[in-house]
């Protein structure tokens, strides 16, 4: 089965490549014809200068009112006071030398 499958594509490949295929034609394009502009004409007239206008100027708004103060605010009540600390007791301090 496997060599008649491979013949069967070896024949067609064959087959195929012999076959006559018509030369491929090339047309040339036509030639594309290019104006030369001629010398450059005299230089026309200056226009007429535009009117300069100025707009009206708009009106100054009003200034808002001032606002009122705040009050002022209550004196807190005063926080509980702490024990009194216990005096020194053993403790021994170095202090290192330079």
């Amino acid at each position: 089965m496997r060599y008649s499958i491979l013949s069967v594509a070896l024949l067609a490949a064959l087959g195929l490549s012999a076959c006559e295929r018509p030369a491929a034609v090339v047309v040339a394009p036509s030639p594309t014809v290019v104006a030369v502009p001629g010398p450059a004409g005299a230089t026309g007239a200056t226009g007429a200068t535009g009117e300069v206008k100025k707009g009206d100027t708009g009106a100054t708004g009003n200034t808002g009112a001032t606002g009122s103060t705040g009050a002022t605010g209550d004196t807190g009540a005063d926080g509980a006071k702490g024990d009194r600390g216990r005096t020194g007791g053993d403790t021994v301090v170095i202090v290192p030398t330079k």
